[in-house]
């Protein structure tokens, strides 16, 4: 199934039924007074979060969804029927936004989490409401109140505890798949991954964390540059981004060091509170590097790069170094619980320390 993360729908509810003007007419009950009974409500529309879906799909095809009006009333005290209520399905993780005012509507982050985006419209009152001592054959009625229109975005952003970032061909999709279950598309050119992808991590039996792969950053995404970057947002809800750098890139050109710094650039410019994020750096296929020159390289990656958080090398590859750095991750995560207070980018442990010209 193809990968859909945003949608633009249209969500009308119904409206409410208009009261009766009735009178009781029965043989042998002169003046038997009003007996118009109500209308019925319309039916409003919910959003509800199901565990079971992981895309939009089924919005981008079906973009207008209209409840039912309620009924209207009827004589002898007969209410009218409200009409049934409307529930969309949307993946966990879904930010429900109005188009005109951009205020959110709802954040669908747990199953089961369901929230009206569009209320039906009330009833109107029959007659028998205006009965009184004086106005004993009242003629005044009230139409049903008109249903909620709206204009919503969708926009799902995936869960996880840790994402990966970093330019195209970092080795990310080869990362989680030597951590995880999960089976991205590997292979020698840029931009293999064009959806994010998931996986579960198992440090022990009881003991695991959800990470994210989304496809790659370039240098000017926020232009539009690559596949731009509004694949960010599925990073927004971790906890703890894992910078991932090619230390052996096959361009004799490339510069590993501008590279990681335009990443930190494009992730500023694309949201301030995501760069302000805990971020490690995992320097990425150590296995192209002789073995004696490791150490020196990473030592003058870091230094280049004036990074101060913890710094992890690994060979995705192969598998080596990344076992040790789940259980760090774990550890980290198991001491950083979901909801805590943020940590200030700049006395973080955890932080990159971006040069003041990068900032």
């Amino acid at each position: 199934m193809k990968f859909f993360d945003e949608a633009t729908i249209e969500v009308i509810a119904g409206d409410g039924g208009n009261g009766s003007a009735s009178f009781r007419r029965e043989k042998y009950v002169p003046r038997g007074g009003p007996d118009g009974g109500d209308g019925g409500k319309g039916g409003s529309i919910y959003a509800i979060a199901d565990r079971n879906i992981n895309t939009l799909i089924d919005y981008r095809y079906a973009r207008i969804h209209r409840a039912k009006s309620g009924e209207n009333g009827h004589g002898a005290d007969k209410y009218g029927r409200g009409a049934e209520d409307i529930v969309l399905r949307m993946p966990v993780g879904t930010v429900i936004t109005d188009a005109e005012s951009a205020e959110i509507v709802a954040d669908l982050a747990k199953d089961g989490a369901r929230v009206q985006i569009a209320r039906g419209g009330a009833g109107g009152l029959g007659n028998l409401h205006f009965k009184t001592s004086t106005n004993r054959a009242p003629r005044q009625f009230t139409k049903g109140e008109t249903g909620e229109q709206r204009k919503l975005r969708l926009e799902l952003r995936v869960l996880a505890d840790v994402g990966l970032l970093g330019m195209p061909n970092a080795g990310k999709s080869t990362f989680i798949r030597a951590v995880s279950a999960a089976r991205p598309k590997v292979a020698d050119y840029p931009f293999t991954t064009l959806a994010p992808n998931l996986g579960v991590v198992r440090t022990d039996t009881s003991r695991s964390f959800v990470i994210a792969d989304i496809p790659g950053l370039i240098e000017g995404a926020a232009d539009g540059a690559g596949l731009g970057h509004r694949f960010l947002r599925h990073l927004q809800r971790t906890r703890l981004l894992l910078h991932i750098v090619d230390v052996a890139p096959l361009d004799p050109d490339a510069d590993p060091v501008h590279d990681a710094r335009a990443i930190v650039r494009e992730l500023k410019r694309y949201d301030p509170a995501l760069f302000r994020k805990p971020r490690w750096l995992v320097l990425n296929k150590l296995d192209l590097v002789p073995e004696e020159e490791r150490d020196a390289r990473v030592a003058a990656f870091v230094k280049a790069l004036r990074f101060k958080g913890p710094v992890a090398a690994v060979a995705a590859v192969n598998g080596s170094g990344c076992r040790e750095l789940t259980f760090r991750i774990q550890d980290w995560l198991d001491s950083h619980p979901a909801g805590a207070a943020p940590v200030r980018r700049k006395t973080a442990k955890e932080a990159i320390a971006v040069p003041e010209a990068e900032t």
